[in-house]
């Protein structure tokens, strides 16, 4: 929703345009402005025939999708952008999380704020798709500022549904990626993951969402959070399209300090099909059955570590007391990185990177001038990280960056004895959506449960923390809802992660509905 003034704002701009209204003349304006604003509102989320032209590539363009050709809203922007004439992926449809640049192409981050930005650079990930044939047809929705996680926040480009049920999340902030490959509106999605942004809407909407190991895929060109969190990876329908996307992402670009430690090469496809037989695979205790987290969910966990029993891998239980409470640090990171990030302008600092000049010229401008636009969760998450850094001095952050080597130690611990760990991806399966009756309520409906975020992402947080690879793999159906599986493997050896994935893909797949197709994109 668009910000309401308040009453007295409305006697102080009344005031500066000379009115001098009086108080009953003010509270009488004060509800037009309401009605009119809410109006306005739903103008800014109507897309009639409205073009974006281009000044970096004049064969790229940009147009909005109407309703009846993209019902769950997954795109903020369509285009159509070919790459080469040869390569794996050649014929392959890609949806970009809307906080990656390409360029000739807006980029919204989910909110109105960023209206008129284009960026003239192209994400080294947009890069290497199109170099392997990708054609890219749009950026794809997500929360304001990747802001909410699963359970809450929207964006100013509206709701996209969950395609088993509309009236349920499709988790975030990657929600467009995750939206988009289930109803088969394109064959692959690139999403962001700092907490879990690309399992937890795979885990909801029935996809499989990569996590690769923290380094493997460049950065470069895409709008994180903090820069020892950020992942960008796959969302698709299987994991050999996952595994093959990633095959084409990873690699150093020579740009992005985070892949200090990348290999010069890495095969993700060659033991895909080999199976789990003789693997050492734990199910993660401290993962399964904690408070909150349904019966259901839990039950699939269990059955997970049957299916591959039965695959010939050998199982048990592994405890990781430090798991309970991992999820913490990333928590406090993520909340420094972010005000870091906006006190920079997105473009980060004190390391050797490329630096997205049209960006934080762009962002700077906007934040001086308008700043009151920014949305209400990113106004929170700011405000509050101010808080702590004029308080506490940068101790809390500082504090969880330093305990990183001991709480990756306690994985990789686990790891000398269990060659893949196994937990559910989040503790439930899609919630109903809430509707707010206005804007106070929304307010308070989105302060409510953005405390109790942090906990629903205590499997995923903590491995943005470590940097170890994850994957949300679909496993099972409850109520016509999915459950994904959870899998995290050493660092660097993603293809093992993939492989186990691919085989539990192969077991229970065939049993699993696929979300309603959408209308087929008739693309100009």
């Amino acid at each position: 929703m668009l910000r309401v003034p308040e009453l007295d704002e409305v006697v102080a701009i009344g005031k500066d345009l000379g009115f001098n209204f009086t108080h009953d003349e003010a509270s009488a304006i004060h509800p037009k402005f309401v009605n009119a604003l809410r109006t306005m509102h739903r103008l800014s989320e109507m897309w009639i025939g409205e073009e974006q032209g281009t000044s970096s590539d004049a064969s790229r363009r940009a147009w909005k999708m109407t309703a009846e050709q993209d019902p769950l809203n997954v795109f903020t922007w369509a285009c159509r952008v070919e790459g080469a004439p040869d390569g794996v992926l050649r014929g392959k449809t890609v949806g970009l999380k809307d906080n990656i640049a390409l360029a000739g192409v807006p980029m919204t981050l989910g909110s109105h704020f960023m209206d008129g930005y284009i960026p003239d650079y192209d994400a080294t990930v947009v890069t290497r798709l199109l170099a392997h044939g990708a054609t890219i047809v749009g950026k794809l929705n997500m929360h304001d500022f990747a802001s909410g996680g699963g359970l809450v926040g929207i964006g100013d480009f509206g709701r996209t549904p969950n395609p088993y049920d509309h009236d349920r999340v499709s988790g975030g902030s990657s929600s467009g990626c995750a939206v988009a490959v289930a109803t088969g509106t394109v064959d692959l999605a690139i999403g962001d993951d700092q907490g879990g942004s690309i399992r937890n809407p795979a885990h909801y909407c029935g996809v499989v969402g990569v996590k690769p190991t923290y380094g493997l895929v460049p950065h470069t060109g895409a709008v994180g959070a903090d820069p020892s969190l950020d992942h960008l990876g796959p969302l698709t329908r299987s994991v050999r399209d996952a595994a093959q996307a990633l095959q084409c992402l990873a690699g150093s670009d020579g740009d992005d300090p985070r892949q200090a430690a990348c290999p010069p090469v890495i095969d993700l496809m060659t033991g895909l099909d080999h199976g789990v037989r003789g693997l050492r695979i734990g199910l993660l205790l401290e993962g399964v059955g904690y408070e909150g987290m349904e019966s259901e969910v839990s039950d699939a966990a269990y059955a997970c570590l049957d299916v591959l029993a039965g695959a010939g891998a050998v199982v048990s239980k592994v405890s990781i007391p430090m798991h309970d409470d991992a999820y913490v640090p990333a928590s406090a990171i993520m909340l420094g990185g972010t005000k870091r990030l906006y006190d920079t302008n997105l473009g980060g600092a004190f390391y050797g990177s490329s630096y997205p000049t049209s960006l934080m010229t762009t962002f700077g401008r906007f934040k001086r001038s308008n700043g009151y636009e920014l949305p209400i969760s990113y106004k929170h998450m700011i405000t509050l990280a101010e808080y702590v850094e004029r308080n506490y001095h940068g101790r809390f952050y500082a504090k969880a960056q330093n305990m990183r080597a001991t709480v990756r130690k306690a994985y990789d611990d686990a790891f000398g004895n269990f060659d893949i760990l196994v937990c559910p991806t989040k503790p439930n399966r899609a919630p109903k959506f809430t509707e707010p009756r206005d804007q106070r309520e929304e307010l308070e409906f989105f302060l409510d449960r953005v405390v109790s975020e942090a906990a629903f992402s205590r499997n995923t947080a903590p491995f943005n923390y470590t940097g170890h690879p994850a994957i949300s793999v679909p496993f099972a159906m409850s109520g016509g809802l999915p459950i994904g599986m959870q899998l995290v493997g050493r660092h660097f050896d993603d293809a093992l992660l993939l492989r186990v994935a691919s085989t539990i893909q192969e077991i229970v797949g065939p049993s699993l509905p696929a979300a309603p197709s959408a209308a087929a994109v008739a693309w100009p």
